[in-house]
């Protein structure tokens, strides 16, 4: 039996027909090599440009970031940022959007934001979140918007909400500037 996608493309824009996205995402000090191999292989799926690693946080050819990554930080560019507040702020002088995922008062729900292209999205720690000096460099902050009592996800799961939810808005300004109507 042939596969049959989980629904018709008959107006929608096949993903793989898609450019990669132009955006990156960025790892504020996560302490995890799991995590970091889940966000190589999470950004390669979702089509992100690169993966910017800041602070401590482990990067390859570690096998513990490889033994999760299964080879996607070998096709994924990524970046070392010893200071990535100072990396951030650059890219925004340079006209990128850098939105934060995490959860201040002045969050914008994951589902209302309307990001702006090029885009740096930044994850923090597993259990600080976000650096003061990286929160500094963010023009947003987004948040996932959660029902159980914890609110809390494991920083790869976010990642992959976010990012997904991201190709998915990116998918739809494509279709919307062709003059498409979104699936």
């Amino acid at each position: 039996m042939e596969a049959v996608p989980f629904r018709v493309l008959q107006a929608a824009t096949p993903y793989e027909s898609l450019r990669k996205l132009p955006a990156v995402a960025a790892l504020d000090n996560i302490r995890s090599l799991h995590n970091v191999g889940a966000f190589f292989r999470t950004a390669d799926a979702a089509g992100l440009e690169s993966l910017l690693l800041g602070g401590y946080t482990g990067a390859p050819p570690h096998p513990g970031v490889a033994k999760v990554a299964l080879g996607a930080q070998d096709s994924l560019p990524w970046k070392h940022a010893g200071d990535l507040a100072a990396e951030l702020s650059a890219r925004r002088e340079s006209g990128w959007q850098i939105a934060g995922v995490e959860t201040v008062a002045t969050s914008v729900d994951l589902y209302d934001w309307v990001p702006q292209f090029p885009l740096c999205v930044v994850f923090g720690n597993e259990v600080e979140g976000l650096s003061e000096t990286v929160k500094e460099a963010c023009d947003v902050y987004v948040r996932i918007p959660m029902l159980g009592v914890k609110q809390s996800l494991n920083v790869s799961v976010a990642g992959g909400v976010v990012l997904f939810e991201l190709l998915r808005k990116y998918r739809r300004m494509l279709e919307a500037a062709a003059g498409r109507r979104p699936a």
